[in-house]
């Protein structure tokens, strides 16, 4: 249980300054609307997986993806700096669409409703 919480704080820690530093990158392919949604490191600390999202079309998407990848040697020495730990890990970003499926199921859900009379109309019928 000590070892799992210890990750999510390494997880968290490194997603925070991950966040930090992309905001730094002067690289044109990544948007100012990219954000960090979580990191997940590796029990031994080799590997880390960060989920990212992006806001705009899929070629911005994929640029922004091959951007990070290709400030992957940058990233992980600003890691080293900023975060304590005894190994760096070597990132891989991941296009996290949680978000957009989120926005696109609420839009449906306020379509949906739009569409459905509510039961103070259907009500207010009914007894007339």
């Amino acid at each position: 249980m000590a070892n799992y919480k210890r990750t999510d704080r390494i997880n968290e820690e490194i997603r925070k300054n991950l966040s930090d530093i992309i905001r730094e990158l002067k690289d044109p392919r990544i948007p100012m609307m990219t954000s960090i949604v979580s990191v997940e490191v590796s029990k031994d600390l080799r590997y880390a997986k960060a989920y990212v999202s992006v806001m705009g079309d899929d070629e911005t998407k994929k640029n922004a993806i091959l951007g990070l990848k290709s400030a992957s040697g940058y990233i992980r020495r600003e890691i080293g700096e900023r975060v304590l730990i005894r190994a760096l890990p070597e990132f891989t970003f991941v296009l996290d669409t949680s978000i957009e499926h989120g926005a696109h199921i609420n839009e449906l859900i306020h379509s949906v409703m739009r569409d459905v009379p509510s039961n103070e109309n259907e009500n207010s019928k009914n007894t007339d």
